[in-house]
């Protein structure tokens, strides 16, 4: 197999540096060049078992070499263009290259105990983070400041970045699930939107708070503990064996109970990729398993009027769930004065 996803090469061997992984029937191989080949060799132990190459030093008999008598050769077909494929069958003179279909990331779904470690220290962050805004942000801030301020938290406290750059959405920018933040001023009254997230040695956390200044306006209250208690009876269906269409479908069907529309999908899988492996909607079919880490992010959308929507990063246990992130979900108001 011919792995050239970043992602998928620091999940099987620790390498985060440029380059391409070959796994054959004789070695498993690392090709970079020279910029990366001391930062490479610090990460791997003798123990690793893979070979590194500066690709300056490979004749092009050596790249035939590789994949000697094998059948045929795997590759991410959801990852590599069709030019990089046409590489790979000229340069290792493969004759039948065949998909893999997502078998790396299949297997990156289940999270072991280190893995768990570092969402949870992410998450952990994530929480200090949201507290911090609750004394920072102030009328007359724009959406981008707090973001700002968000990016600078988190790369002062111990991240090794964002996860996404983070979403500030207030007032009627919160109509808008994926907004930008912009140079809209805070205002007395506003619904915000901050959808956020760090990551920790590699990996993501993901979180989304609706908070409020000065006052909750009544028109969002009703819509605000719908989504609420969608969210939170979302975490009880989160289990070992659970169905992401039922659960999907579970809430869509109350939201239009009441006249709403879940847009989005409900939740997603999270580690190294703030997006991964489950999709939790009505048109997905997977089955959650034990240490899978996903999301719970119920929302509700009216455009030109404001959003609500509130997200946690959630661990599958044997015995149900645990939310990650731990921030408060009732009503925050943050007051002017």
């Amino acid at each position: 197999m011919i792995v050239s996803n970043p992602v998928n090469i620091r999940y099987l061997t620790g390498i985060n540096a440029e380059g391409t992984l070959l796994i054959t029937r004789k070695e498993n191989v690392y090709i970079t060049d020279g910029r990366y080949i001391e930062a490479v060799n610090r990460t791997l132990t003798i123990d690793d078992g893979i070979i590194v190459y500066d690709i300056r030093s490979i004749r092009d008999e050596d790249f035939e070499n590789f994949f000697l008598f094998c059948n045929a050769v795997g590759f991410e077909e959801n990852y590599v263009t069709y030019a990089k494929y046409k590489e790979y069958l000229r340069r290792y003179k493969i004759e039948n290259m065949q998909e893999t279909e997502n078998l790396i990331e299949q297997q990156r779904t289940i999270k072991d105990e280190d893995e768990i470690s570092k969402i949870k220290q992410a998450c952990k962050l994530t929480d200090d983070c949201f507290k911090h805004l609750k004394d920072f942000i102030k009328i007359g801030m724009t959406e981008k400041q707090v973001a700002s301020e968000i990016e600078y938290f988190f790369k002062t406290h111990g991240a090794e970045d964002v996860s996404f750059d983070p979403i500030v959405a207030s007032g009627v920018n919160s109509s808008m699930p994926h907004a930008t933040p912009t140079n809209k001023k805070i205002e007395t009254g506003d619904t915000i939107i901050i959808d956020m997230g760090c990551k920790y040695d590699g990996y993501c956390s993901d979180m989304t708070r609706t908070i409020f200044i000065d006052y909750v306006p009544e028109e969002v209250k009703n819509v605000y503990d719908l989504v609420l208690k969608n969210q939170l009876s979302t975490l009880n269906e989160y289990v070992d064996g659970g169905n992401t269409k039922i659960i999907g479908k579970l809430v869509e069907n109350n939201f239009e109970f009441n006249k709403y529309m879940l847009i989005h999908a409900l939740g997603h899988g999270v580690g190294l990729d703030i997006h991964e492996t489950p999709v939790i909607s009505s048109r997905s079919q997977h089955t959650l398993k034990e240490n899978m880490v996903i999301t719970d992010e119920p929302g509700i959308y009216l455009p030109g009027k404001f959003g609500v929507r509130i997200e946690d990063t959630v661990l599958i246990t044997k015995n149900g769930s645990l939310s990650l992130t731990n921030s408060e979900k009732n009503y925050t108001v943050i007051k002017s004065k």
